[in-house]
């Protein structure tokens, strides 16, 4: 264009000023109330400041108020608040993922040179994060066996700075007596972690049972539609932290990001020092951040979850029943199950419904490549329910732990865990409940089809013996 044809063209103004000032500012006022009905996205990276005094007084954290998203956002907070209330916390902080849930809930309170005791029976990737990568930090992990109490006394050291353990295991669903490893955790002086995302709040509030702090892959039950990734980390309000003051000094003693001052004086009357910790060291450092988006999907799911949690373990149940009474199928783990060595927790700890997560075993050749093959056979015959490595889906899933999930485990942690090469694991949806037994009737029927005279005879002596 010649240079006088662009000077003589007509500058672009608008009612507000210049048309690029008017595009990037115009139509918005910062912090108005829109009075929206439900909560709202509030998809911002950063927040403006009223002034530098209050902008300097939120960083030093003497202010409550939103600074930038990494570490807060408004949409999170509702997210938060409603988890926490869920679990009777006192406070919460969510994060990217369940994965993030338990590495910053752990992190907040064991450093290097301190101790952990597990559960050897977890989901392979908490079990990837606490051998390897907290092992790498410095950080090291006793597994012990859940069931075994006294294994948990004898793990503990003076370094030992938290018990973990899932509720209901995955993929197996053995319920912890979460009341007797509490009781092992008060006498150590540390806090029991636990790692509800099975349960859910709906079936088990672990606070009432002695838990500190729970964690949840919010991917799961929570959010319920397999469509958002989130985690969450919640404070119970149980655990003592000045008692020992000495043990937790990166709550009791002087906070760098906090002027003149530890986290309990900042935040032991009116919140939680611990989830002041998580997000202004872990979260804040890391970056695991929960986005606004995934946290208002979240959200939606929550809304739903007491009445998505009893069709998920009653139909849970009506699948497990089939499958125990099913010649091709060896063993199922359901804790409900009249068979299940975990029935007597389940009743204790679960009395509103058992998990919708479980596994059942095809009886075994006795070779690994063998024992793959019977699994694929049955999983490309399902038609309803999904290959896919997720659990608390509103879709019915099917996974196979020791080539999926787990398998990271050697064989003798895979042993350990009860999951053998023809476990199968499954996450019970919401379709309908005959859709799925059916689905699971022909895939089943199809493999014992397939099985040699010699292979059904010996499957179906041992269902018999059953």
């Amino acid at each position: 264009m010649p240079e006088e044809t662009r000077r003589s063209a007509p500058s672009r103004q608008t009612r507000s000023g210049s048309f690029a000032t008017a595009q990037v500012q115009a139509g918005y006022v910062s912090g108005l109330a829109e009075n929206t009905a439900v909560p709202s996205i509030h998809q911002s990276n950063g927040f403006e400041f009223a002034s530098l005094s209050e902008a300097r007084d939120l960083f030093a954290l003497r202010k409550d108020g939103n600074i930038y998203s990494r570490a807060a956002n408004p949409t999170v907070l509702v997210f938060e608040r409603r988890v926490a209330e869920l679990e009777g916390g006192i406070g919460a902080a969510g994060v990217a993922s369940g994965q993030a849930a338990v590495a910053v809930a752990l992190l907040a309170l064991a450093k290097q040179g301190e101790h952990i005791v597990a559960a050897r029976q977890l989901y392979g990737g908490t079990v990837d994060l606490l051998q390897d990568t907290f092992a790498d930090w410095g950080i090291e992990v006793t597994f012990v066996d859940q069931d075994d109490l006294d294994a948990w006394q004898a793990a503990v050291r003076p370094t030992t700075r938290a018990l973990f353990a899932e509720s209901i295991s995955n993929p197996i669903a053995q319920v912890l007596d979460l009341g007797a490893v509490a009781a092992v955790a008060r006498r150590a002086g540390v806090p029991l972690v636990i790692d509800n995302t099975v349960a859910t709040p709906y079936l088990q509030r672990a606070k009432d049972f002695g838990a500190d702090i729970v964690v949840h892959s919010a991917t799961k039950f929570l959010g319920g539609h397999g469509t958002s990734l989130g985690g969450v980390v919640v404070d119970l309000g149980t655990f003592d932290f000045t008692a020992e003051p000495e043990r937790w000094p990166q709550l009791t003693q002087t906070y760098a990001r906090v002027p003149d001052g530890s986290l309990v004086e900042r935040f032991g009357e009116t919140a939680s020092p611990y989830i002041a910790l998580v997000k202004t060291k872990y979260v804040h450092d890391l970056g695991p951040s929960l986005s606004a988006f995934n946290a208002f999907q979240l959200l939606q799911g929550l809304e739903t979850l007491d009445l998505r949690m009893e069709r998920h373990t009653a139909t849970a149940l009506t699948v497990a029943r089939f499958l125990e009474q099913h010649p091709a199928v060896a063993r199922v783990h359901h804790p409900s199950l009249e068979s299940s060595p975990w029935r007597e927790n389940a009743a204790t700890y679960l009395p509103d419904g058992a998990s919708s997560v479980f596994a059942f075993d095809l009886s075994a050749t006795g070779d690994a490549e063998a024992d793959f093959r019977l699994v694929e056979d049955l999983i490309s015959r399902l038609q309803v329910i999904r290959l896919v490595a997720n659990i608390g889906d509103a879709r019915s899933l099917v996974a196979h732990p020791a080539s999926m999930t787990h398998s990271h485990m050697s064989p003798a942690q895979l042993a350990e865990a009860y999951i053998s090469p023809t476990t199968v694991r499954l996450s019970i949806g919401l379709e309908d409940a005959h859709d799925i037994v059916d689905d699971l009737r022909r895939a089943l029927d199809g493999v014992a089809a397939a099985l040699t005279p010699a292979e059904a005879d010996r499957q179906l002596a041992e269902t018999s013996a059953r």
